[in-house]
C-alpha cells in the first residue's frame, strides 16, 4: 500500500500538461507503428484525416 503523499504527488503528476503531451505521443507512436504493420501485411493506409484538434467545432470525421 503507498503512502498519502505518494498517491497525492501522483496525482498531481497526471493532472500536469506534460502528462498529457507525453500520453499522446506514445498513442502516436503506437498508431504509426500499427500503420507500418498494416502496410506491410498488404493493407491500404486510410485517408489522411487533419488533427482533431484543427477540425471545425461540431464537425465530425467522415464514416466508411
Amino acid at each position: 500500500m503507498q503512502t498519502d503523499d505518494f498517491e497525492a504527488a501522483f496525482s498531481a503528476f497526471l493532472d500536469r500538461r506534460e502528462y498529457d503531451e507525453l500520453g499522446q505521443c506514445l498513442f502516436t507512436f503506437v498508431r504509426v507503428a500499427f500503420l507500418a504493420g498494416w502496410k506491410a501485411a498488404g493493407g491500404e493506409a486510410p485517408e489522411p484525416q487533419p488533427p482533431l484538434l484543427l477540425r471545425g467545432k461540431g464537425e465530425r470525421s467522415p464514416k466508411n
